[in-house]
């Protein structure tokens, strides 16, 4: 099943639309600080408009919700980079990220439970509502590694693509914060630190395999298992080690559709 990340409904731009908006934002964000995950009607009731206007502005839990991240997190999604440097880039979406999930703790917390418990529930065949699915920092990591294009072997600008995602995001925040009982200041340098790691081990990499390499996924050792050239035109008959068929392996930067991970 193809994997869509929930879109966030469009704001009216100002007038009585834009305030209503705002105030079933507002209800909703009072609502998940109470520790409660709130229906759209108990948000409605909140705001003290009708459900029927509720839902016309946000018609289930997901897009409400992903509303509530958007607004958490709205200036890291909207903010283009002007530095050249992919390191730099990638530097600067944490150190603006990072600061924004201590702000936004709870709301972050409400967006990840409710895509698992979404994702069990779709599983056993049991979800009646819209699916609430993450994934946004794909594009914003995809856009942060563009100028490493003309400087790094493709399969390896998509591991690397796939391993950030892993720490640039809330998850890291929640193992580092819950079972490592870590301050703030101890979550961003030590997610800084694994980053640096990730792109220093991808540069190395390159290095090592040559120019001669760059952007063609079938020479040089397999950005995984380590394969000889002869090895892996063998081995690439079905699909190759990132995921992918060779036709599309030299496609671009950004991974599957259906990779995950805000």
């Amino acid at each position: 099943m193809r994997y869509v990340v929930t879109s966030v409904p469009r704001a009216p731009a100002s007038g009585p639309r834009a305030r209503t908006h705002a105030a079933l934002l507002q209800a909703a964000m009072e609502l998940i600080r109470t520790g409660i995950m709130p229906s759209v009607a108990q948000v409605a009731a909140r705001a003290d408009v009708s459900r029927a206007t509720a839902y016309r502005y946000f018609p289930s839990r997901s897009k409400l919700i992903a509303a509530v991240v958007d607004t958490s997190l709205g200036p890291v999604r909207t903010t283009a980079s002007k530095h050249e440097s992919a390191r730099e880039r990638v530097m600067e979406l944490f150190d603006h990220t990072f600061p924004r999930f201590k702000e936004y703790e709870t709301e972050m917390r409400a967006a990840l439970q409710l895509a698992l418990e979404h994702r069990a529930m779709e599983r056993a065949g049991m979800l009646d509502e819209e699916p609430y699915r993450r994934g946004h920092r794909v594009k914003i990591l995809a856009q942060a590694l563009l100028p490493f294009e003309n400087q790094i072997p493709k399969p390896l600008i998509r591991r690397l693509h796939k391993a950030l995602s892993t720490i640039y995001g809330y998850e890291a925040y929640v193992v580092l914060k819950d079972i490592w009982n870590a301050s703030d200041r101890e979550v961003e340098s030590t997610v800084r630190w694994m980053a640096t790691a990730l792109i220093d081990a991808t540069l190395a990499e390159a290095k090592g395999r040559g120019a001669d390499s760059m952007g063609q996924g079938d020479q040089g050792s397999d950005p995984v298992r380590g394969l000889t050239p002869g090895k892996q035109r063998r081995s690439i008959k079905g699909s190759d080690p990132m995921g992918l068929t060779p036709a599309r392996k030299t496609k671009g930067v950004g991974p599957r559709t259906g990779s995950d991970p805000e």
